[in-house]
């Protein structure tokens, strides 16, 4: 167990790209691989790696969190001392309204909770990337090097817009940030995943200093400064899969990649399971009229029509007659008989009237909020 080590999950943020899959969760809650959420990736990590004291920064829209989450125990982190710690929002002044306005901001609320943390050093992770990381390779990197900050990178972005780092030629260590790079813009150094092992002094001090100076951002003032001030950073390279869901097409796109069994085997070794929240159900019953193709389907669903190319959550019903092509189906809907869809992402508890025929594209897909009727 990695006793000196304490995670903290950014989970307070939702992306205005994802619509109205996030009109009453965070990104870091979006169900994902038919059974899963994102932050099930970061939070798996971390136990794999044998850190069992972690906080989830909250702030909005954080009923799907609690839910999911509870006291931790399905990621062995239900104790009486440390364990699972879910941190909604507070040390902000009265005068403070609407959502966090970066990461340096929502770490400054929680001064008090960091200062108090009996461990040294500190793991921070955003909760809507899909990447099983092997933290404890990273960890031991980082107790090897010396460095007050371990960055974990990628040599592929995780999206348009992302922070980068210039190697110190063969050092192993960065020398410079870029910040908010584009595709188009910038292709030195490695992408930022946005992973961070870290002294905890130094992060109290990072923390005072843009507290004190107004500052708000984790990259482009706390870490600028720190380079500036000839602070150095190892650096960490992850090879596997990656991908921050910011959009409807990244959460579409990353969905269909699951059927890639290379990248299957990069999310979910054996070695390194990702643990979710436990639901008993009985197996998927497929009737004598249902025909899947290339499917991805969790337990307790009730199959009578045709599928092809779909994830489909726990709980959902196909009636007899419908045929869906390319799409996502959350938990618990319901697809009536003769329906037919193709490229729809249907959120959670939807139903789908029969003989509805709704069509999207590869490129733009359509969304069917949670619990409507279409």
């Amino acid at each position: 167990m990695a006793k000196d080590y304490h995670g903290i999950i950014y989970a307070y943020e939702t992306s205005p790209g994802l619509g109205a899959l996030v009109s009453r969760r965070t990104s870091a809650s979006m169900p994902f691989a038919g059974r899963y959420r994102l932050i099930d990736f970061a939070l798996s990590s971390m136990v794999n790696a044998g850190i069992r004291d972690v906080g989830v920064i909250m702030q909005r829209d954080y009923q799907s969190l609690l839910d999911h989450l509870g006291s931790g125990k399905d990621w062995d982190m239900s104790r009486r001392s440390g364990g699972l710690k879910l941190l909604p929002p507070f040390g902000l002044p009265d005068s403070h309204f609407g959502e966090y306005k970066g990461s340096m901001e929502a770490l400054s609320a929680l001064r008090s909770y960091i200062k108090d943390l009996k461990e040294g050093t500190i793991v921070l992770a955003r909760g809507d990337v899909a990447a099983n990381i092997d933290l404890s390779k990273v960890l031991s990197q980082h107790e090897r090097s010396g460095a007050q900050i371990t960055a974990v990178c990628s040599k592929t972005p995780l999206r348009e817009r992302h922070h980068r780092f210039v190697p110190d030629g063969d050092t192993g260590t960065a020398k410079e940030i870029l910040c908010s790079c584009t595709l188009e813009e910038n292709q030195t150094g490695f992408v930022s995943l946005e992973v961070y092992i870290i002294e905890k002094e130094l992060l109290m001090e990072l923390i005072t200093r843009c507290v004190t100076s107004a500052l708000l951002h984790f990259h482009r003032d706390a870490l600028t400064w720190y380079f500036q001030n000839g602070g150095t950073m190892g650096i960490y390279l992850h090879e596997g899969y990656a991908r921050q869901i910011t959009t409807v097409k990244d959460y579409y796109e990353a969905s269909m990649e699951i059927f890639d069994a290379g990248v299957r085997a990069q999310l979910f070794p054996s070695e390194r399971p990702i643990r979710t929240k436990e639901r008993a159900e009985a197996s998927t019953y497929y009737g004598e009229t249902a025909q899947v193709k290339n499917c991805l389907l969790a337990d307790g669903c009730y199959i009578e029509g045709e599928l092809e190319n779909c994830v489909v959550f726990r709980g959902v019903r196909i009636e007899k007659g419908a045929k869906l092509k390319n799409c996502i189906i959350m938990q618990d809907s319901i697809i009536r008989r003769g329906a037919q869809l193709a490229y729809i992402v249907s959120d959670k508890d939807a139903v789908v009237t029969e003989k509805r025929e709704m069509t999207g594209s590869p490129t733009l897909q359509m969304v069917i909020p949670k619990g409507s009727e279409v």
